[in-house]
């Protein structure tokens, strides 16, 4: 039998994905209240890799992703992922039940990307309370790699290039943990 042993703390990351930017900061200025000081965050990028979102969302979409400064427990993934759904209907409130914005959580930690989810797939592990996780990247060889389910988003170079920085902050971080609980 295996020793049962803490997961280290991992690195909130949330993709956002709107037409209207004054949402995208109205939802940016929400999670920085929530989860605290944003340390890391893409350029505002364009949103083409897929049509399937133009029905609900419309056209012209740009997508930017954030980390937090502060770490998480991976265990907090579920609770994160239920309270972005629901400001996702906070902020789409006016609009009869369509969402004018996605909200993805998810984290780095050593070895992969995780997100959070509410469809089920093949691929998906249940977490809890609706939600599923997926490993969207694995790090390996000093770099990220996709999986065949990897959204095509994900597997362009601003976005690996980004994940890639944020790993590095989060390595950073770990190590200052490190020394900081032997002293």
């Amino acid at each position: 039998m295996g020793k049962i042993k803490l997961y280290p703390k991992v690195k909130l990351i949330t993709s956002i994905f709107t037409n209207n930017l004054n949402l995208l900061d109205e939802a940016i200025n929400c999670l920085r209240d929530r989860f605290g000081e944003i340390d890391s965050e893409t350029d505002l990028l364009p949103f083409e890799f897929t049509k399937y979102y133009s029905k609900e969302f419309g056209t012209n979409l740009k997508r930017k992703i954030i980390s937090f400064k502060e770490l998480i427990s991976a265990d907090d993934l579920v609770s994160i992922k239920l309270y972005t759904n629901n400001l996702e209907e906070i902020l789409s409130e006016a609009e009869q039940g369509k969402r004018k914005i996605n909200l993805d959580p998810g984290y780095i930690c050593t070895d992969k990307l995780i997100l959070a989810t509410t469809k089920d797939r093949s691929h998906r592990i249940y977490l809890g309370q609706g939600i599923f996780g997926e490993v969207t990247l694995k790090y390996t060889n000093g770099h990220f790699e996709p999986w065949k389910w990897t959204y095509k988003s994900y597997q362009s170079e601003d976005h690996l290039d980004f994940f890639l920085q944020v790993r590095k902050i989060y390595m950073k971080q770990l190590k200052e943990m490190d020394v900081a609980e032997k002293v």
